[in-house]
């Protein structure tokens, strides 16, 4: 099966086409149990570009750096038909662990060179900003990342869970084509400040676990237990007391669901799509038909008595559980 038929979306003002939906890589690598084998993975990025996929999310700590090599062989041979995303942002010791955040201007130059050679390519078309560094003015980072744009080995500049003042300075030195965040049903917390001021500025939005880590796909229960390696084991509101009563809101927007003969996970992204057309979310999976029902979202049409359904389940469960530890917390720019 190959699909060229999804109708592509822009991001920001220098108008980024991609399709409605990309596919975030970093699972290929870690965080949701063993690493599936490499040759797998590499026909199942293949598979998701015939599908008609032209958004790939990486970054250099995933893995750290496996995720890079594994998508930078596996798109080689459609290198002109996709968008490949990359992020900077975290420091390394001698031996690739990740220590903390970096964004000084030798530190970002010196993370492309190394994105530029493990994804063998030439040009980095959408460079973002892991993780906001209190110490360094967000001034010099979009500077050197405009420097990197002059000089051809980056085309466009994005940012990641950045609050609205670092947004705006940053686009004040270099136009933010779009920035990354978490924003689902299952968590809204982006509407309150961060989308307003990316209409305002002309950026666009690219949600990351637009399925709330498989929540919304309506596959947990309350017995659920997540393995060795699964991040959601240590996430407070996938705890068993936690998970309990956040299963209200699966069991509200499953009605919208089996009303319109689809699935939860495509409710679950239909309605991040209707609500700008400048969202692109980029759902992560390693299976072939979870990422065609994923992509079937495009198709979904939530008319307006659908939207307010899912808005009204959505605000009516108090989501019980912090989104990350407290270490984790701490690096969002808010």
């Amino acid at each position: 099966m190959t699909s060229t038929t999804l109708t592509p979306r822009t991001l920001g003002q220098d108008a980024l086409e991609v399709s409605p939906l990309g596919l975030g890589c970093m699972g290929m690598s870690q965080s949701f149990g063993p690493r599936p084998p490499r040759d797998e993975m590499m026909t199942f990025l293949r598979a998701a570009v015939d599908r008609g996929v032209t958004l790939f999310d990486t970054a250099e700590v995933y893995g750290p750096f496996h995720n890079e090599e594994l998508v930078g062989e596996a798109l080689a041979p459609v290198r002109d038909d996709v968008v490949i995303a990359t992020k900077f942002g975290f420091a390394f010791d001698a031996d690739g662990h990740q220590t903390g955040v970096s964004s000084r201007p030798e530190h970002i130059r010196a993370a492309v060179e190394g994105s530029l050679q493990r994804l063998g390519i030439d040009t980095i078309d959408l460079l973002y900003q892991h993780r906001v560094d209190p110490d360094v003015p967000i001034e010099d980072v979009a500077g050197t990342v405009k420097e990197l744009i002059a000089a051809g080995k980056v085309r466009h500049f994005g940012m990641s869970e950045a609050g609205v003042g670092t947004i705006r300075r940053a686009h004040a030195v270099q136009p933010v084509t779009a920035l990354q965040s978490e924003y689902s049903l299952f968590w809204r917390e982006p509407e309150d400040q961060i989308l307003p001021v990316l209409a305002e500025l002309g950026i666009g939005f690219v949600p990351f676990s637009p399925l709330g880590r498989g929540f919304l796909t309506g596959q947990l229960t309350a017995g659920t237990e997540f393995g060795a390696g699964d991040i959601r084991a240590t996430l407070p509101r996938f705890e068993a007391d936690a998970l309990r009563a956040n299963l209200a809101l699966v069991d509200l927007v499953r009605k919208v669901a089996e009303r319109k003969g689809v699935t939860l996970g495509q409710v679950a992204l239909a309605w991040l799509l209707a609500q700008q057309p400048w969202i692109v979310p980029i759902p992560g999976t390693r299976r072939l038909e979870r990422l065609e029902e994923n992509l079937g979202a495009a198709e979904v049409e939530l008319g307006p008595d659908d939207l307010a359904e899912l808005d009204d389940a959505s605000r009516s469960v108090q989501v019980q559980g912090e989104r990350y530890p407290e270490a984790m917390q701490q690096m969002i720019d808010r």
